[in-house]
């Protein structure tokens, strides 16, 4: 069962205007499925894996022979296995001057993103993927969450329904193969992480350790980066902690959230905040096996804000917007924090992020620091489980979780 993914439209978009298209994101994700749809629908495309040990070889080795066997408008999946190739797309693009010629796939972006930026620069359309957000497993359009276009409704919604989505995460297999238990898919899902993507990292030499690595990240969901703390739990020095999060971070598992800067705020923390893009992949890491039984732990709050913040960031991936210069938080060292920032237009818009029904007007005690940035404060919101979007004064109001 094929799940429609809202970056159909921008992929079609760069298509028209880029000669080479590359979809990169975490493993499983969906990429190769739906660049599959899009050949259905353009059926002049041709695919090739190199996933298949003789054609990758091919590629590497021969990379000219390579291109001259698999005519353009071509799929090529899997292009970290022979980065050879894209010298000689550059050449070939260069040549022809035509858009739609390639689409690539990539899970390995640590691998390959510095040879993009090399090779293709100016002729490449680059889609993130992530797995699957609420919107598009209940078949709405992904959308960007802007406070200022949340208008009065309700909705439905249940802590219980809200930990139960959670739970068994955006996977598309988790979603499409209901009786699919999240334990064996996470389990086999980071067997295959590990021996396709981590032993091929000079710098992870001990893959007990990086698991270790990974449950620990998964532990401190939504906290500070402490990489000295992480380190330290996981017995290796700062710099390899840097360097593991790094590839955690490059092949879409992870997402570090940067604190607000502005010229004239002093004194702001300066550590990124830690969220995971698939809520399931932290449930299995952190040892949860009920949702029921999260949602009563003491892990509640902030896997709740990891599940909306993961939205949001979809909301904003899936229509082909950078979020890097978007979205942010704010703490100073006075404790004073708001969980979000979104930066937009010049104006910024504040979000905090309660597992309450009912935070009340109490969730908007540190919006007064907008008084002193340079940007206009706009609207702002608290995301919550309340029954339906209440005004909490003239400018911020609850908003269910739902409408991210």
């Amino acid at each position: 069962m094929y799940i429609t993914r809202t970056m159909e439209t921008k992929l079609e978009y760069l298509s028209q205007h880029f000669p080479v298209v590359m979809i990169c994101g975490a493993r499983q994700v969906g990429k190769t499925t739906l660049l599959n749809q899009w050949k259905e629908k353009n059926r002049e495309i041709t695919y090739v894996t190199l996933d298949y040990p003789r054609i990758r070889i091919l590629a590497k080795e021969d990379p000219e022979l390579f291109l001259q066997q698999y005519k353009t408008p071509v799929i090529i999946d899997e292009i970290q296995y022979a980065t050879e190739l894209l010298p000689y797309i550059k050449i070939r693009t260069d040549k022809e001057q035509k858009n739609g010629m390639y689409y690539l796939t990539g899970s390995q972006m640590f691998h390959m993103m510095k040879n993009v930026s090399e090779s293709l620069a100016g002729r490449v359309g680059i889609l993130s993927m992530y797995s699957l957000s609420r919107a598009e497993i209940e078949g709405r359009e992904s959308k960007p969450f802007r406070p200022y276009e949340v208008e009065a409704g309700e909705s439905e919604d249940t802590i219980t329904d809200i930990f139960e989505k959670l739970y068994r995460g955006g996977m598309p297999r988790m979603i499409t193969d209901r009786l699919l238990l999240p334990e064996d898919y996470f389990g086999a899902y980071l067997q295959t992480y590990l021996e396709r993507d981590i032993r091929d990292l000079a710098s992870v030499k001990d893959e007990s350790k990086f698991l270790k690595f990974l449950s620990c990240a998964a532990a401190r969901i939504g906290q500070e980066v402490n990489l000295a703390d992480m380190g330290k739990d996981v017995e290796i020095d700062r710099k390899t902690a840097d360097g593991w999060l790094s590839v955690l971070v490059s092949s879409g598992l992870v997402y570090l959230l940067p604190p607000y800067s502005g010229n004239t705020i002093k004194r702001i923390i300066k550590r990124p905040k830690l969220y995971f893009m698939d809520t399931g992949l932290v449930c299995y890491l952190t040892l949860w096996n009920n949702p029921r039984s999260l949602e009563l732990s003491a892990m509640a709050g902030a896997m709740f804000e990891n599940y909306v913040m993961s939205e949001i960031i979809k909301g904003y991936v899936n229509q082909g917007i950078d979020v890097r210069s978007r979205l942010c938080y704010y703490r100073d060292n006075n404790g004073r924090e708001i969980d979000l920032m979104i930066l937009d237009n010049g104006k910024v818009y504040p979000v905090e992020i309660k597992k309450s029904g009912d935070p009340g007007r109490g969730a908007l005690r540190h919006f007064g620091v907008l008084s002193s940035l340079p940007e206009e404060a706009g609207e702002g919101a608290v995301i919550c489980m309340s029954p339906s979007v209440i005004p909490l004064d003239e400018k911020n109001k609850m908003v269910p979780v739902k409408y991210i």
